[in-house]
């Protein structure tokens, strides 16, 4: 039985999220909160939250045994770019680009 969660609109770069979220795919929940734990990228702890609150979410449904959930399935969906502009030189303006995430956490027994 699978038990899910998802994130939405979270102000991280899909870009740079896709590599943290790489690093737990089909490992064990315990193993990945572990590695998300020591790591030092910012998107790290969002996943991480968000990894527990899937966990959750299997208790809730009344899986079996929490302790043989693995990461199934994680994935990272480009969300809505908010468009800023910075003023610059000589009356010029900058574009700057502020992207937002969609995670997505699936957890499975093994």
């Amino acid at each position: 039985m699978e038990a899910s969660a998802k994130l939405k609109s979270v102000r991280l770069s899909p870009q740079k999220t896709r590599l943290v979220v790489d690093m737990v795919r089909g490992k064990a929940v315990q193993e990945a909160l572990n590695i998300l734990k020591f790591s030092p990228q910012r998107p790290a702890d969002v996943v991480a939250k968000l990894v527990r609150s899937a966990v959750a979410n299997a208790e809730q449904k009344g899986i079996a045994d929490v302790d043989r959930l693995f990461v199934k399935a994680v994935f990272v969906d480009q969300g809505p770019v908010l468009k800023r502009f910075m003023p610059r030189a000589q009356g010029r303006a900058t574009k700057i680009r502020k992207p937002t995430s969609h995670i997505t956490v699936v957890l499975d027994e093994k």
